[in-house]
């Protein structure tokens, strides 16, 4: 159950940083636009996918390795 939870945040954090991407690109040029914040909305959410996933295939191994 905690696995398939970890997958979807995860893929939680993916979809986070394209919609920030989206937003980056729809706005760009404008005044009023917010797109430093939505730059940094998008890295944070890919470093945070690759370091949910790495930490998510630790625990597994050492839960696989303890049986």
């Amino acid at each position: 159950m905690l696995a398939r939870i970890s997958h979807i945040f995860e893929y939680l954090y993916l979809v986070v940083a394209v919609l920030s991407i989206y937003k980056v690109i729809a706005e760009w040029g404008q005044e009023d636009a917010q797109t430093w914040l939505f730059i940094v909305f998008a890295i944070i959410g890919i470093f945070m996918f690759f370091f949910k996933r790495r930490f998510r295939k630790r625990m597994e191994q050492r839960t696989n390795t303890d049986k």
